[in-house]
């Protein structure tokens, strides 16, 4: 027996149209006084797609003149799935726990190889692109005391580019943190990340750090706090980008699409698909792709963005045709779970359950411990058995995998 609140989307739903045809509203004219999309709405009133937020329960109550208790006295705000996380998930916050800088400001200094040392965070940058986070785990577990020992042992000439990857394996942690659902934990990361950067003189790392920043406000939903830290990023590298260095026009490209997911949760279509525009030039600009600082910024990650920004807004056809011309193989395994689920999500915008089922299979293929973790993925699975009569095995089987009975 299923404990999603199907049954509750729906009489919500039915609730809102009620009142808006009740108040003579046409769904566009509804849409327009939310600020919301005509999609949007009507995903909402066909009980396909959750109210999320309070606040915006609070601005539908308002436009329909009625009390906010009646309506959420229909529906809960959240569906009840489980939130089990990944085995990698305590570890990393254990690692983050210790107090490595004062044991290794206090112990005995050790031999250090630089490029040991590299090679190692490179290898954590692959877990975590692969979305192995048990076995990250284990090597943080190790590496992070050892960075934080290295970067006070060595003389200056050294110093700088132990920071570089002190910063760098930090990053690798919040980034694995922010997919499994640990927003709290992944600032941390980050933020030393950031320190680190800022300590090896690299303000192009520093950038980076302002990039894992936003995807970690992103996923805890403070998109105005995402928005604000990609932007003001972008914009304090303009001077470097116009003087038309690579890497530099690269970053600001990358935190400019960190601007128009932003922009695009706070639906905000026009500023988004101008950001996703102005991605597109920069990418342009470079020409093939790069992946300076791990962001995969070029033309293909623009392309996936757009899909992902048009899902967001409700523009399920424009996610749909975007993702005919993109050929996600030569991205990171991470990415190209990322755009199976959001065209998954543009999928069951249009009610196509089957293609939806079958783009989050090929998600869970590349990157399992993510999609297990990912809780868009579990509300997802529930708006697919709410618009099905008789769910598929292939969709009960993946929402059995992931715990929702």
């Amino acid at each position: 027996m299923w404990t999603l609140s199907t049954e509750y989307e729906k009489a919500l739903g039915r609730k809102i149209a009620f009142n808006r045809k009740r108040r003579g509203l046409s769904q566009k004219e509804f849409a327009g006084l939310l600020d919301r999309s005509e999609a949007w709405v009507s995903q909402v009133e066909r009980g396909v797609r959750r109210i999320d937020r309070m606040t915006v329960l609070e601005k539908v109550a308002e436009v329909l003149d009625v009390p906010i208790a009646e309506l959420a006295a229909e529906a809960p705000i959240v569906a009840s799935v489980a939130d089990e996380k990944p085995p990698g998930a305590s570890r990393l916050r254990m690692v983050l726990s210790a107090v490595h800088s004062l044991r290794a400001i206090l112990g005995r200094p050790e031999p250090v190889d630089v490029a040991a040392l590299g090679a190692d965070v490179n290898r954590a940058w692959a877990l975590t692109h692969e979305g192995a986070y048990a076995e990250l785990a284990e090597l943080l577990e190790g590496l992070v005391p050892r960075l934080e020992s290295a970067t006070r042992a060595e003389g200056e000439d050294e110093r700088a580019e132990l920071f570089r990857l002190l910063a760098a394996m930090y990053h690798t942690c919040g980034a694995a943190l922010a997919n499994m659902g640990e927003p709290e934990a992944a600032w941390i990361a980050v933020d030393r990340a950031v320190v680190a950067a800022e300590r090896a003189g690299d303000p192009l790392l520093m950038a980076a750090g302002a990039f894992r920043l936003s995807i970690v406000f992103m996923g805890a939903r403070h998109y105005h706090q995402a928005a604000r830290v990609s932007g003001s990023a972008a914009d304090a590298l303009a001077p470097l980008a116009e003087r038309g260095e690579s890497a530099a026009v690269a970053m600001r490209g990358a935190l400019t699409l960190q601007r128009a997911v932003a922009a695009g949760r706070l639906n905000q279509a026009e500023a988004a698909y101008g950001y996703l525009r102005q991605a597109k030039e920069m990418a342009e600009q470079i020409g093939e792709g790069r992946n300076d600082y791990n962001t995969e910024f070029g033309p293909v990650n623009v392309a996936l963005h757009e899909v992902g920004i048009a899902v967001d807004l409700g523009d399920a056809g424009v996610a749909l045709r975007a993702a005919q011309t993109v050929d996600p193989s030569g991205l990171s395994p991470e990415r190209q779970a990322r755009f199976h689920i959001d065209l998954a999500k543009g999928h069951a915008q249009r009610r196509q359950i089957g293609e939806a089922v079958a783009a989050l299979e090929k998600a869970r293929g590349l990157l399992p411990e993510m999609f297990r973790a990912k809780a868009d993925v579990k509300q997802l699975i529930a708006d697919l058995i709410t618009m099905s009569p008789d769910p598929s095995p292939r969709l009960v089987g993946i929402a059995r995998e992931l715990g929702m009975r």
